[in-house]
This record gives C-alpha cells, structure tokens and sequence, in this order.
C-alpha cells in the first residue's frame, strides 16, 4: 500500500498542475459543527483530500492559529496530529467571529520534464534530471485552508486580509450566508486584487468516481470580486489556485498557492 507521504505528494503535484487537478488532495480545515458547542467548545479536522470533508493525509508542517473577535492572533488549545487528519480544538469565550487557521505550509517542491517523448516528475529537490532531459516545469506548493466560527452576533474583526500571499477576503460576512443570497468574497494575492481568477465551489458529497465536483466555477472581476450564487442550504468548501514567482533565495522559481475556505450556507 502507498504510504501517506507518497499520496499527499502525487496529490499536491496533481493538484498544483491547475484546475483539471482540482479535486485532487485538496487542503481544507473544517468545524464538526458550525455552530459553537457546550461552552463554547469547537472541534476542526484539517487534512488533504479528494472529498469534502473526508479525511486522507494530515496536514502537517505548519503552525495553526486562531483570530478572535478583537482580531488578536493566537494558538488554537489544542491540535493533534494523526494519520489522516490533525485534530484542533479551541474554547471560544467571547462573543463574536473566530478565524480558524493552518497557517501557511510551504509543501513539496516538484520538477516536470521531458525525455524521449514521455513525460516525467521529479519529486527530491537534489535529484539531477536524467541527461538530455528538457526542464518543463519547477515549483513548490504553498497551501493555506481556513474557516470561520461565531459565537453570538458576527463581527469583522477576524475578516481583515493579511496582505500577504493567495488569500481570500470574505465581503459578505462568511457565517451569514443563506440560501438565495450571494457570497461575495474578493480574491487578493500580496494585498492586490487578483483579476480574472477562478473561484471553484465544491459540495460535501462526491461523485460515483469518489472525487469531489465543482458545482460552481466562477471567474473575478477587474477589482477581484466574485459573486457566488449556492444553489441551496449546506456545508461547502471555497477553493482558488495561482502560479507566482517564488521570492528571492526560495528553493523553486515558482509558487504554487491554493487557498480553501469551508463555510455553511443556512436556511431562510
């Protein structure tokens, strides 16, 4: 059997490549519930996977934290790294918006090329290409996942973009969202609004294949905005993809993002 390690890492290459790929071992963190349990208590799974939200790789290597309603940043109180999913939980204690992180994992760095006609992937950053090879593609996978908890009335403070790398900023407030309505959501890379960028929606259920679907796909405008009509009431994982250059001194020339963003839709 594949390890885990080898699966995340044909996943996240299959996943960067672009949006033919885009059910392929996605990130995602995501609440039992949304709405807060006894005490405040909230309990996310985050993982890699092909559906929403099944687990299949832990998400590791990054430092999760927590935005409150003030808007200060700290560590969730607990997470708990398994198999196939990392565990976090955390009491909230004020009433208000909570912003559930990973934290930015800065994951494989993958090479494609070509020799003799027949495509190849190199995975080890040390590993020569094979002679006479022709370098097709050098990356590393950048993965960001998020969701949103209120306790009490919504408030925005937990909402403020950082400004930095593939982010997507809620308009409409992510836990107050009902079916009929639009989720406007504005799409920004370093702070700046990312024009023309695919915005995919993907429902908590899958195919006769076993992957998840998008039901939703929809392009920014010039300013970065999206509108995104769901269809009805239910629980969905937000999704975007962009290729950049990687800064300066980075390990691959590239930089492949892909942020998720899990939230409900609720009854009239």
């Amino acid at each position: 059997m594949p390890s885990f390690r080898k699966l995340l890492s044909v996943g996240l290459f299959s996943a960067a490549l672009g949006s033919s790929f885009a059910s392929a071992h996605t990130p995602y963190i995501a609440p039992a519930t949304f709405d807060p349990l006894f005490q405040g208590w909230v309990t996310m799974d985050a993982s890699f996977a092909d559906a929403f939200f099944i687990p299949e790789v832990v998400f590791d290597n990054s430092e999760f934290h927590v935005i409150d309603p003030a808007g200060v940043k700290s560590a969730p109180l607990t997470v708990e790294r398994l198999k196939t999913r990392a565990v976090v939980e955390h009491q909230l204690k004020e009433k208000g918006t909570y912003r559930f992180s990973t934290g930015v994992r800065h994951g494989a760095i993958f090479r494609t090329y070509e020799q003799n006609g027949e495509r190849k992937s190199l995975r080890d950053p040390n590993e020569a290409l094979p002679e006479g090879a022709k370098l097709l593609d050098h990356f590393q996978s950048v993965t960001l996942a998020e969701s949103y908890i209120t306790l009490g009335a919504p408030n925005e403070n937990a909402l403020k973009p950082y400004g930095k790398g593939l982010e997507v900023v809620p308009v409409s407030h992510p836990n107050d969202v009902y079916e009929g309505e639009k989720f406007r959501v504005q799409v920004q890379f370093d702070g700046k609004p990312l024009a023309d960028q695919s915005v995919q929606i993907f429902p908590t259920y899958v195919g006769k294949d076993g992957h998840a679907k998008a039901i939703l796909d929809v392009k920014t405008d010039s300013k970065g905005f999206a509108d995104l009509a769901l269809p009805k009431a239910a629980t969905y994982l937000l999704q975007t993809r962009y290729r950049h250059a990687a800064p300066k001194g980075a390990e691959a020339p590239q930089y492949s993002y892909t942020y998720t963003l899990s939230f409900e839709v609720g009854k009239q």
